[in-house]
């Protein structure tokens, strides 16, 4: 398997993107919770699935695109998978609570491997992981921080960065 990277500039931070077999398969931030050792992404290529979802991120970061159309190749167990596809499925500028994602995936008990598996979603922002709150409304975990979760809710319901939930 070949594994490449590319970092591109976002108003979040440098973001890096990593492709295995020239699919997008990972993206990190600057700073995230459980990020591997640069070595781990493979040689820099700015080529490859690379020019693509740049475009993509670009066009989102501007508000011209609400939702991503990238291949992805995000290996994880088959639950994981099924969240990560139930994720795929919050709309632009809304949020479900990990109770609702457990409910919609058939087992309302759930929420706390819904919130675990949502945890290790290898391409945060493609794959809206921020759209998921606590079920009193409150902002819970993000591997990016709280704070980018914050501005990337507040940047999506069309509200200035320094919004409180």
């Amino acid at each position: 398997m070949r594994i490449t990277h590319t970092v591109i500039d976002s108003p979040y931070g440098p973001l890096t993107l990593v492709a295995a077999d020239g699919v997008l398969s990972r993206l990190y931030m600057e700073g995230q919770r459980h990020r591997p050792p640069q070595e781990t992404f493979g040689e820099r290529d700015d080529d490859g699935p690379f020019p693509e979802v740049a475009r993509q991120l670009e066009a989102y970061f501007t508000g011209q695109l609400t939702a991503f159309d990238v291949d992805l190749n995000m290996l994880g167990t088959p639950f994981q998978q099924r969240v990560w596809h139930q994720l795929q499925q919050i709309p632009y500028g809304e949020t479900r609570s990990y109770g609702e994602l457990a409910e919609a995936l058939g087992n309302p008990n759930a929420s706390r491997a819904v919130g675990l598996a949502n945890g290790k979603n290898p391409v945060g922002i493609i794959v809206p992981c921020h759209r998921v709150i606590g079920a009193n409304g409150s902002l819970t975990g993000y591997g990016g921080g709280l704070d980018r979760k914050q501005r990337l809710l507040a940047f999506e319901r069309g509200r200035t960065a320094d919004v409180l939930f």
